[in-house]
């Protein structure tokens, strides 16, 4: 206790957590955790105030046909599959058409990586969605589906990500990230790219001024090592391209899980684990404003209490996560702004709606 108390004392002052501390304090248990939160939201309060953002967004999901077929998802299918789906341009138009009647600012679209897909493939998808709705954000594309569109295409990840961009894009989403430690990625995911490739395109999207969300998947078959590897090679790239808009962190929700299923991964991560991850991000990753609490994978009393502990997102409204719901997440569907309002004002906290990069609406 008396070395975490000093770590938080110098974190508080300005020190920049080496791994070695940041793997101390993530692996805090008892009441020690409770101090660890109550500096990481000091922290937050320092950086971004009393209030609690969110975006009005909707997600969209595609197909569930999948090349990846990760040991962590329940929502990919295989081609064939009596409950696989692949929506057209015409069914992709009429999705768009409701989610404008909610008065969102962004569409996330969320699905499979489709065996087929190619550039094309992307490019039509998204010029779609941004001529049905031309002044929303569309969130999109891991590192992993523009890695695997461009060798299909016989373009370079550069090239991809300018022709996305040219097609209507507008953030890059920072997930396929799960953990960046190549030793756990072929365990939990085989298919996706190494971590060397994730960063790099990362690297390349931010180069072009195009800015993305990062990610981390936590409670697999990861150590708290691996978590703070992974915290340290975002934290290294948010030192040289800025580009980071915030950290989501995701528990990982094992109740239909083939990894779970096989004995490679325990049932999620716990309550501690879960909010030293949201705390222990804030103390380590000094650079990044915002850090945000999946509502979907903690539930909503847990989310509050996240709050608590260093966060300050509430990420968006949703409407629907089937990744969530098929893995478990019998509350990932939409979360009411009444209700992040309730638990915000619950703290002392105010709700502020934001765009995709944090501006305000």
């Amino acid at each position: 206790m008396i070395r975490t108390r000093q770590l938080l004392n110098d974190c508080l002052g300005g020190h920049r957590l080496t791994p070695e501390e940041g793997l101390h304090l993530i692996k805090a248990t008892g009441r020690e955790i409770f101090p660890i939160c109550n500096a990481a939201d000091e922290l937050r309060e320092e950086r971004v105030g009393d209030i609690v953002t969110y975006v009005r967004n909707q997600n969209i999901h595609i197909t569930n046909i999948c090349k990846n077929l990760c040991g962590f998802c329940a929502f990919g299918r295989r081609k064939g599959d009596p409950d696989a789906f692949f929506d057209d341009p015409d069914r992709i138009r009429q999705k768009v058409k409701v989610a404008l009647t909610r008065d969102i600012t962004e569409i996330c679209l969320l699905s499979g990586v489709h065996p087929d897909y190619t550039m094309d493939s992307y490019e039509e998808i998204i010029r779609v969605v941004h001529e049905e709705a031309p002044g929303i954000d569309i969130h999109t594309a891991s590192p992993d589906e523009v890695a695997y569109i461009a060798g299909r295409s016989g373009v370079t990840t550069l090239d991809a990500l300018e022709r996305l961009r040219a097609a209507g894009l507008g953030t890059l989403q920072g997930t396929a990230a799960e953990i960046l430690v190549d030793s756990v990625r072929k365990v939990i995911c085989p298919a996706k790219v190494d971590t060397a490739t994730w960063v790099r395109i990362i690297k390349e999207a931010h180069s072009i001024g195009m800015r993305s969300t990062s990610t981390i998947m936590y409670g697999s078959a990861e150590t708290p090592a691996d978590r703070i590897t992974h915290l340290d090679i975002l934290r290294s790239i948010q030192d040289e391209t800025g580009g980071f808009t915030e950290l989501v962190p995701l528990s990982y929700l094992h109740q239909n899980t083939k990894l779970y299923d096989k004995g490679l991964a325990p049932a999620g991560a716990t309550g501690r684990e879960d909010l030293l991850m949201i705390a222990v991000s804030r103390l380590f990753l000094d650079n990044f404003d915002h850090i945000q609490i999946p509502w979907g994978k903690f539930g909503i009393k847990l989310t509050q209490i996240a709050l608590l502990s260093g966060g300050d997102d509430l990420g968006g409204t949703m409407f629907s996560d089937d990744v969530s719901v098929e893995a478990g997440g019998a509350e990932a569907g939409y979360l009411d702004p009444k209700v992040m309002d309730r638990i915000s004002s619950d703290i002392g906290r105010r709700l502020i709606q934001r765009t995709t990069k944090y501006g305000r609406v």
